[in-house]
């Protein structure tokens, strides 16, 4: 009997002590993996902060700080007149809200116009470098009557800071724009044709005036699929 108590007794000791033991490797175990985790979340917000940053540090940038386009007021005889537009160069195409446009962010080339006429439809982001300038853009449509395009195109032709081209998706088969200044006319016999050009080539809207005679600049980046007449 008294050896079998003296044997069982050492036996229970080690278990309590091996549980014990057990318990303390748990709890460092536990301690473990806790500080891991913790390093591990860390580690994430600050991976995915810098994603966050990358997106808003990239390309994309200049997309994200557009700014709404302002309203147009329409004056007693039909021209159309824009606030205050963007003019940052960036290198994506910008949705414009007419057709075709009369200013807002733009490539950083801009496209001949130095009396130049198009007979393919033109990059809008390079078109509207050249009205920042001072350009008057003309664009006709295929309902315009070929004699008024024949006309416009001389006048065009004989007016640095001036350019044409067609433009198919506008509204009226002709129409003037300028940075922020746009009509539509009746044909190259309109007298607000000679207004609009006298008034705008070069004029008081030029957000970047330039007093010589426009330089040819390189092919726009897009390549676009036009030729002058």
């Amino acid at each position: 009997m008294g050896s079998a108590k003296n044997t069982s007794t050492p036996s229970r000791k080690d278990r309590i002590a091996e549980m014990r033991q057990a318990d303390r490797a748990r709890e460092r175990r536990n301690r473990v993996l806790a500080v891991v985790g913790g390093a591990v979340a860390v580690a994430a917000l600050g991976v995915g902060g810098f994603l966050l940053f990358s997106h808003t540090s990239d390309g994309s940038a200049d997309k994200a700080d557009s700014k709404p386009w302002p309203a147009y007021k329409v004056t007693e005889d039909g021209e159309k007149v824009w606030g205050k537009l963007g003019r940052k160069h960036v290198t994506r195409q910008v949705d414009y809200p007419m057709t075709p446009p009369v200013g807002g962010d733009h490539d950083e080339a801009w496209m001949n116009c130095n009396g130049d006429v198009y007979d393919k439809e033109l990059p809008e982001v390079n078109a509207v470098h050249s009205l920042e300038h001072g350009a008057v853009w003309v664009t006709y449509n295929d309902k315009a009557d070929p004699a008024d395009v024949r006309k416009l195109a001389a006048k065009v032709k004989a007016t640095p800071y001036s350019l044409m081209s067609p433009v198919e998706d506008q509204k009226d088969p002709v129409m003037l724009t300028a940075w922020a200044h746009q009509r539509t006319v009746s044909g190259a016999d309109d007298p607000k044709v000679k207004e609009f050009f006298s008034r705008y080539v070069q004029g008081k809207q030029t957000p970047e005036p330039r007093r010589r005679t426009p330089r040819p600049r390189a092919t726009p980046r897009r390549s676009p699929s036009w030729r002058r007449m």
